[in-house]
């Protein structure tokens, strides 16, 4: 079986609902996966945007999430901790926890939400940033997934 991640509220490659955008409530979507390895020991998500025009931007840092975990609510609190003691990291917009697409008015741009299996429990305080927690994730990686949804603003 294959690590698999998507979203209910959106299809693969289709417009994110406007409720989990900066211009609607900025709540987390709902997300699910499947297909984590046995190796797992735990799993981290990282939501980013490669077409900011300042480069990749982070909306969504979490980790330390229990392999045995299946998917995470819509509208996750903006705490240190969610349940089951996963971490949340700082995202480009400063603050703990998801911010939703709020692209500069153009062309769509793309959101990927990758989910991560990891061979090792990352023992890590929560508020890191991208650079922090890819850097411990190194070497770690056993499986990988990934669902991606667009936003535009007019």
């Amino acid at each position: 079986m294959k690590l698999e991640i998507r979203s209910p509220a959106f299809g693969y490659g289709a417009v994110i609902p406007q409720q989990y955008t900066g211009l609607g409530r900025d709540i987390s979507p709902p997300l699910e996966w499947s297909g984590v390895p046995g190796e797992a020991r735990s799993l981290a998500l990282v939501v980013e945007d490669p077409d900011a025009p300042m480069g990749t931007w982070t909306h969504w840092l979490v980790y330390a999430l229990s392999p045995q975990t299946r998917g995470l609510a819509e509208d996750q609190p903006r705490t240190q901790y969610l349940a089951g003691g996963a971490r949340q990291g700082i995202n480009d917009f400063r603050r703990l926890g998801y911010g939703g697409p709020l692209p500069p008015p153009g062309p769509p741009h793309r959101y990927f939400f990758r989910l991560y299996a990891l061979d090792c429990e990352l023992d890590l305080p929560p508020g890191l940033n991208r650079a922090r927690l890819l850097e411990a994730m190194k070497g770690h990686i056993v499986a990988q997934a990934e669902w991606m949804g667009t936003f535009q603003r007019k």
